[in-house]
């Protein structure tokens, strides 16, 4: 696949965009405390089978960050992956705003089934809750979805699949990949966060035309950056 479908995208791409200092969270925001995780968990999770079957389609494909029992290839039914969430914090700044991924609706996404290790619920839900939803402003963003896998069609829990409670920007591919080629915030840059999750994605044997292009455009927009700035 790296033959034909080479990553552009490098770290001395990634190590050329400037870092920027910002919050980490929206300071308006009331974050989520262990006992917010744990019911919102049990909401969740209720009746369903274990292991819980979580589907990662961007960062939580190169790390989980939770205990993990086994691994699959899985296809979401009905959903697609989108830089649409507008960010001015974390890796992104109000002067510098960066893009999350996330689902949006129509067509299909291929990722990877992480089933949650049994015996770990709930510090491995915690974890994951945390990461994921972060604030009560932002706990909607959890959901089961149908995702095709060797086993047939099954469901499985994930985030931010139409985004609720967050700033959606509604980019064209180019215009995401300006931003991403600029944003950085207080943990990391767009670049970083794109580059891993091509990588991610390779590692698999996932190949998606989207995010591929994607890579290719945040690479060639910060060849451009250093073009001009050589010129100056």
């Amino acid at each position: 696949m790296s033959s034909i479908c080479p990553i552009i995208l490098s770290d001395d791409h990634v190590a050329r965009v400037a870092a920027a200092e910002g919050p980490l969270h929206d300071p308006r925001w009331r974050m989520l405390e262990d006992d917010d995780l744990d019911a919102l968990a049990d909401r969740l999770t209720q009746d369903r089978l274990r292991p819980i079957p979580i589907f990662a389609y961007g960062s939580l494909i190169w790390n989980p960050g939770f205990a993990v029992q086994a691994r699959r290839r899985g296809q979401a039914i009905g959903w697609h992956r989108s830089f649409s969430i507008s960010l001015d914090h974390f890796r992104g700044t109000p002067e510098r705003p960066g893009l999350m991924l996330a689902l949006a609706q129509g067509g299909c996404c291929d990722g990877l089934v992480l089933e949650v290790e049994q015996g770990t619920e709930v510090e491995s839900l915690r974890a994951i809750l945390r990461r994921e939803l972060v604030a009560h402003e932002l706990s909607a963003n959890a959901c089961w979805i149908e995702v095709e896998t060797e086993r047939g069609r099954e469901d499985a829990l994930t985030f931010y699949a139409d985004p609720v409670g967050a700033e959606v920007a509604q980019l064209t591919i180019e215009q995401q990949a300006h931003r991403l080629a600029r944003a950085a915030g207080a943990a990391g840059s767009g670049a970083e966060y794109l580059l891993r999750t091509v990588r991610g994605l390779a590692e698999h044997g996932i190949y998606d035309s989207y995010i591929w292009t994607l890579q290719q455009l945040v690479a060639e927009e910060i060849d451009a950056d250093l073009r001009h700035a050589s010129a100056v």
